[in-house]
């Protein structure tokens, strides 16, 4: 079993800023491809950022420059510090990973369950 658990998650005032971190834990042999995904009421789930294997993040154009992706693969866990907060980055935001289990030869894609990042004007 595999489980990814979301941190960091709150109320702030715009302006502000938010550390997210996302943990995951199980039976895990190798993890690849990492992110941050988010879904605001009435809106589509959204990627936020995108940490790919060996690659340069990428970011959605409406948080360049104010989110910043990072991952530290000794704890299994992807980081978004989120700075200069705007009302409309209010989401639940969603940890997304793809991950390779022991005994398994695919990866498979896995999900937290969300936290929730109010940002009030």
């Amino acid at each position: 079993q595999v489980q990814l658990v979301e941190s960091g998650g709150g109320s702030v005032q715009a302006g502000g800023s938010l550390r997210l971190s996302c943990a995951a834990s199980g039976s895990i042999f190798s993890i690849g491809d990492m992110g941050w995904y988010r879904q605001a009421p009435g809106k589509q789930r959204e990627l936020v950022a995108l940490l790919v294997t060996g690659g340069s993040p990428n970011y959605a154009d409406s948080v360049k420059g104010r989110f910043t992706i990072s991952r530290e693969n000794a704890r299994n866990t992807v980081y978004l510090q989120m700075n200069s907060l705007k009302p409309e980055d209010t989401a639940v935001y969603y940890c997304n990973a793809e991950i390779r289990q022991y005994f398994k030869s695919i990866m498979n894609q896995y999900w937290g369950p969300g936290t929730q990042v109010t940002v009030s004007s």
